[in-house]
């Protein structure tokens, strides 16, 4: 298969990847494939085709989801991205038939991109591996307040803390990052001084958008 009115935007945490296809799904009047869109289809999935994803589904105490190793937690994002690419194709499969331009926040593999959509659809946006890390409680989502109430009711909460950092470091380590960066397709870094509407402008350049197709 090959999407050529789908744009995917991947990339490290905290880059700005969810506002920016808001913003383009909104001024191109196109489809909002929002962060862990496949969740859509979560409770049809068979435990044994998808156990990674079917892993929070299942979980009966929350707690052994902060208690695991950096390398358990890092085999099952690992899993996790594998078994979502195969959701997202099959979802975006679906979604193209409607002709608007689909705007994806997305875990299809780089490898994976490559293949299956023209060169300029892809733009990967970075942030410094260490934000991920260090603001990963600092932001008011339900998800993430719920996890460190988690870390909180540990025996040790420090340690489970620092534990659970260092899952974080596994996912966002430079080794990734420098992954991303050197991938061959465009890359935004991420910048406190440039404002949305100027990243994306600059989306929109590197993306090669047809300024036809934009909202009255």
């Amino acid at each position: 298969m090959f999407f050529e009115n789908v744009y995917f935007v991947n990339g490290t945490a905290y880059a700005g990847k969810s506002t920016l296809v808001k913003e383009l799904a909104e001024r191109y009047g196109g489809i909002l494939c929002e962060e862990n869109y496949q969740d859509r289809l979560l409770d049809t999935l068979d435990k044994a085709e998808f156990p990674c994803l079917t892993y929070t589904r299942d979980l009966v105490d929350w707690h052994d989801f902060v208690r695991r190793t950096p390398d358990q937690y890092e085999a099952w994002i690992k899993g996790v991205t594998l078994e979502c690419e195969q959701i997202e194709l099959r979802i975006l499969e679906g979604l193209q038939q409607d002709g608007r331009p689909i705007f994806v926040d997305t875990n299809v593999t780089l490898e994976t991109l490559k293949k299956i959509v023209p060169h300029d659809h892809v733009l990967i946006m970075l942030a410094d591996p260490d934000i991920s890390v260090n603001l990963f409680f600092n932001r008011p989502d339900k998800e993430k307040q719920f996890l460190y109430r988690l870390i909180l009711e540990e025996p040790n909460p420090e340690a489970a803390l620092e534990n659970f950092r260092q899952c974080l470091s596994r996912i966002n380590s430079q080794e990734n990052y420098d992954k991303f960066l050197n991938s061959g397709f465009n890359v935004l870094l991420r910048d406190e001084n440039r404002d949305i509407d100027d990243t994306v402008k600059m989306a929109e350049k590197l993306f090669g958008l047809d300024k036809r197709l934009a909202l009255d």
